[in-house]
């Protein structure tokens, strides 16, 4: 099931016996064990009715003897395995035995959580092929890239409000899939207003910290319309705020940006909507690949592409000699725009 899927049916009171929570992004499983942790059993319950235990602290049997406990005095009890990928027996033949026993028979007065962060369960081994069948399986994978925008503007609806394209696209390049602090910076944003409002680019430099005129999406805009001046400018800010500016992640977006724009190549005088298609972005990005398709020729963006990976390679300290970052990334700029 989908994470919210599963929080919808929790939240109209719908609650199954064993729920298991893996995947990479683990904004999702965290939200979904939140929930349970703060809102399953009640607070003067929670001292007898809520056990709360970490993988690396037990075995699968020691889960399943808190499991098969009886609630005292109550209607149910919580039992959440935080860190489940650590269990050491739960990839073993043993673990996996006894965990599927008690998956085909479940306590009915027992809520089960697994949290099993960063890796999924072996598709292969019996475990990971029933899992699915016996439990509510919530997969929570990375989001793409070209589905960020996407997932802003729903977190932001879901709070009653709306985002402008240009706090949106902002956000989107600065912190990327990182649904954790994404969230927590639009919660930022609005816990200062007490109304509806729309995100915009002055909310966004405010209570983020993001500033509107000195971020890697304005140099990559100053590059699109090979503005040495601008890009010039702003990588000079970047150098002497290389702590706040680091590099590698400015490197990282430029070079998906030209690799992007590579493909766009082939698209050219597509419409908006089929270029977006084909480079899988957002189409609040897309001006900028046609303004660049206006402005490179596929020779220029493959020798971009070249001088981006030398970049990364040096920051990465091969043959960077003693050039630091914001040296790095002032000669990358000066050679992208050098033709």
């Amino acid at each position: 099931m989908k994470a919210e899927e599963v929080l919808k049916e929790l939240r109209g009171g719908k609650v199954a016996p064993v729920y298991f929570l893996q995947g990479e992004e683990t904004f999702y499983i965290d939200q979904i064990s939140d929930f349970l942790e703060n809102k399953l059993i009640p607070e003067a319950e929670r001292g007898f009715n809520q056990t709360v235990v970490y993988g690396q602290d037990v075995s699968v049997s020691e889960v399943l003897n808190h499991a098969r406990r009886f609630p005292m005095m109550a209607e149910r009890q919580l039992v959440l395995v935080k860190e489940a990928q650590n269990i050491s027996d739960l990839n073993r033949e043993n673990g996996e035995k006894q965990l599927l026993g008690y998956l085909n028979q479940p306590v009915p007065s027992t809520v089960l959580v697994f949290c099993h962060k960063h890796k999924k369960l072996d598709g292969r081994k019996a475990l990971g092929k029933s899992i699915g069948k016996l439990s509510v399986l919530v997969t929570a994978d990375k989001l793409r890239d070209y589905q960020v925008p996407g997932w802003i503007e729903s977190f932001v609806s879901t709070k009653n409000c709306k985002i402008r394209p240009d706090a949106l696209q902002l956000l989107t390049d600065s912190i990327g899939n990182d649904l954790e602090r994404l969230s927590n910076e639009i919660s930022k944003i609005l816990i200062n207003y007490k109304d509806a409002v729309t995100i915009d680019m002055d909310m966004v430099q405010k209570h983020v910290g993001i500033s509107k005129d000195y971020n890697v999406f304005e140099l990559q805009k100053a590059l699109v319309r090979k503005d040495r001046v601008r890009a010039i400018q702003i990588i000079t800010y970047f150098a002497a705020n290389s702590r706040k500016h680091p590099a590698i992640p400015v490197v990282a977006v430029l070079f998906a940006f030209f690799s992007r724009l590579l493909i766009a190549q082939q698209h050219r005088g597509a419409a908006k909507n089929e270029l977006a298609s084909a480079l899988r972005v957002s189409p609040y990005a897309i001006q900028d690949y046609q303004e660049a398709l206006r402005h490179y020729s596929a020779g220029e963006v493959v020798r971009n592409i070249s001088l981006l990976r030398k970049a990364d390679l040096a920051c990465k300290g091969v043959d960077s000699g003693q050039a630091d970052d914001g040296e790095i990334l002032k000669e990358l700029i000066g050679l992208m725009l050098a033709a």
